[in-house]
């Protein structure tokens, strides 16, 4: 077999499928997973993509805020075993890059080469807030250019052309209005971004309304990616007609899974005994069915009984 007629690799196949999603006729649907076990359960249902959570990452695996104090490694860590246990294209949160211009380049990097999908990359300012919070705290932009110019490098020190990179604009949710989003992912489109994640905390959903407008007259063309858990009420097919290509459900799962550990936890701590929850709670075996715990066994026994 020649080279030219060789099969994309696993990881290209995941990256071409998710391409071909942001210009389907459907919305693409991304779950938010934490760990392996979550995106393992994000499989066993009609999703598209699994969407790693900067959110996620730092308080499920790491027990800290999302304050940029979990490391570009410790991120990485975490994706690569989501990425070894699901055949979904994996989209990594990678906030703003995880530090200044060489960061941003080195992630991009390092994300296309354990086989990724794609990451987004944002442009709060180092380091960041998350955009769920609702308390007072400064919020500090990276200049557009500069911006732009970091997400071209990236663009361009990927190694493959399948790899997608996501721009996240979050001049709506830093208070700058629409027509500074327009000014910011029309740069960031123009530096060679693959799709726009634009971000609001309008429930009504006016002011992304009014930058989907915006958007669609000066003629641009990139997908565009909603994440709608400050505007949670709108299905992801309401949102595609508005005009989103990708819809991620970011955090769901990760808020059920510690809503049922607390629960489990009163009950214990309650009652005493490990029979207390069991009502509750998925047996021994359910876990062991999804990890495929019986077929590795009798892979592993097969020479022995032959």
């Amino acid at each position: 077999m020649s080279s030219d007629q060789l099969r994309p690799s696993r990881a290209d196949m995941k990256r071409l499928r998710l391409r071909s999603g942001l210009a389907g006729d459907t919305p693409v649907v991304a779950v938010g997973a934490h760990d392996a076990m979550s995106a393992v359960l994000i499989g066993n249902y009609n999703f598209d993509a699994v969407w790693v959570s900067g959110f996620g990452v730092s308080a499920m695996a790491y027990g800290q805020p999302d304050l940029n104090l979990v490391t570009m490694s410790e991120t990485l860590a975490v994706t690569r075993a989501i990425e070894s246990v699901t055949d979904l294209p994996v989209v990594v949160d990678c906030d703003n890059g995880f530090g200044g211009f060489s960061n941003v380049v080195r992630t991009a990097v390092e994300f296309d080469r354990a086989g990724v999908a794609a990451v987004c990359i944002e442009d709060n300012l180092f380091p960041k807030r998350n955009s769920l919070y609702q308390g007072q705290s400064k919020r500090d932009l990276i200049p557009t250019r500069e911006q732009a110019r970091r997400l071209k490098a990236a663009v361009e020190g990927k190694d493959s052309e399948a790899f997608v990179v996501i721009a996240r604009v979050e001049a709506l949710i830093a208070g700058h209005g629409v027509e500074a989003a327009m000014e910011r992912a029309t740069a960031y489109s123009e530096a060679g971004a693959d799709a726009i994640l634009i971000h609001s905390k309008d429930k009504t959903l006016t002011e992304i309304t009014d930058f989907l407008e915006a958007w669609h007259a000066a003629g641009m063309t990139k997908p565009l990616v909603a994440v709608p858990t400050l505007f949670p009420d709108y299905t992801a097919d309401e949102l595609h007609e508005k005009g989103f290509s990708m819809v991620i459900l970011a955090n769901q799962p990760m808020r059920a899974a510690v809503k049922a550990m607390e629960e489990t936890l009163e009950v214990l701590d309650k009652e005493r005994k490990p029979a207390a929850a069991d009502p509750t709670i998925a047996s021994v075996n359910h876990i062991f069915d999804l990890v495929h715990t019986t077929e590795t066994i009798q892979a592993e026994e097969a020479d022995e009984e032959g």
